[in-house]
């Protein structure tokens, strides 16, 4: 199981430049030696870079202050200053990086090797030799170097998993993850034991691997903010297809699919064009199946005690192999 941290808070600031040079070579019928002060070196840069093999931003709780190096000042002889190194930040795909005074989205980072300057470097200065004109050959002025940049960034990450289980809290999605993969959420027999997603991977028999999500609960009125909201919302953006997983054992289970469907409708209405599975659980504490709904389809299975498990595991990667 990968524990999950989906929102961090850094600050980053950029290299400022080099100042530019004021030096004056040593030459024959050359006034004062002529000049040749140098520029100084371009400030280091502040990057996001995609790393695929990432999947949390827990590392941004314990490191929250980056910044990147400063350029050298120019040198006599038209020597330059070096240029600062850059400070190149490594996040996971689905980083959302966002100015957190203006709200500003800065950028949206989803494949691998993709990545982004959010505080660009100061310009070097310009040195002496520059300023040389005709009627001014021995100029004693050079540039300052331009100062970094320093700003607050907000980085929420949406989920990228291929299936992401839906359900009210206490639905079981923890205990389902937890057959159809490999991963070990912790399960326990009380609403929003899962406040945060949980990922494993399931495999098929044709080697290939997918990621399955275990959602935060949902709950009615979340496109408003309620309960987890809009945090739990978010991760379901990217999810190639869902499972609408629903209690058999609960007062009206249909009742509680269409309330799931109409929240995420409310948040997003294209979200429900995905491919989708209704899957009722529990279904080891109830006499008969919920009563059947006209045009509507599900499966029924037991996450605790496994029955159905292999058909669902089946039907789903029918699903994803098909829209491969």
């Amino acid at each position: 199981m990968i524990q999950f941290v989906d929102r961090a808070t850094i600050t980053v600031e950029s290299g400022r430049g080099g100042d530019g040079a004021v030096s004056f070579h040593r030459e024959k019928y050359v006034p004062k030696g002529g000049p040749d002060g140098g520029d100084g070196g371009r400030g280091g840069s502040v990057l996001l870079a995609v790393e695929p093999n990432l999947g949390t931003l827990r590392d941004f709780q314990y490191h929250r202050r980056f910044k990147a190096g400063h350029g050298q000042n120019g040198m006599g002889k038209k020597m330059y200053g070096a240029d600062g190194g850059d400070c190149v930040i490594k996040v996971p795909p689905g980083t959302l990086a966002l100015d957190a005074e203006t709200g500003e989205q800065i950028a949206d980072l989803v494949e691998s090797g993709q990545d982004v300057v959010v505080a660009a470097g100061g310009r070097g200065g310009k040195g002496n030799v520059k300023y040389a004109t005709s009627t001014n050959q021995t100029p004693r002025v050079a540039e300052r170097g331009e100062p970094g940049r320093q700003r607050t960034l907000l980085l929420e990450l949406k989920l990228l998993a291929d299936v992401g289980l839906v359900g009210f809290p206490n639905a079981g999605k923890s205990t389902l993850l937890s057959k159809l993969t490999q991963a070990r959420p912790k399960v326990a027999g009380y609403p929003f034991t899962t406040l945060s997603p949980n990922l494993g991977v399931m495999a098929s028999d044709r080697f290939q691997t997918y990621t399955v999500a275990d959602l935060p609960g949902l709950i009615e009125g979340a496109h408003q903010g309620r309960g987890l909201g809009l945090a739990f919302l978010r991760h379901i953006e990217r999810t190639r297809m869902l499972v609408y997983l629903i209690d058999a054992s609960g007062k009206d289970p249909w009742r509680d699919h269409g309330i799931l469907v109409d929240e995420i409708k409310r948040y997003d209405r294209t979200i429900l064009k995905k491919s989708s599975l209704t899957v009722f659980n529990k279904m080891d504490l109830v006499l008969k199946r919920p009563r059947a709904v006209k045009g509507k389809q599900a499966l029924y299975v037991s996450a605790l005690q496994g029955t159905g498990i292999d058909g669902l595991r089946a039907e789903l990667l029918r699903i994803l192999e098909k829209h491969a």
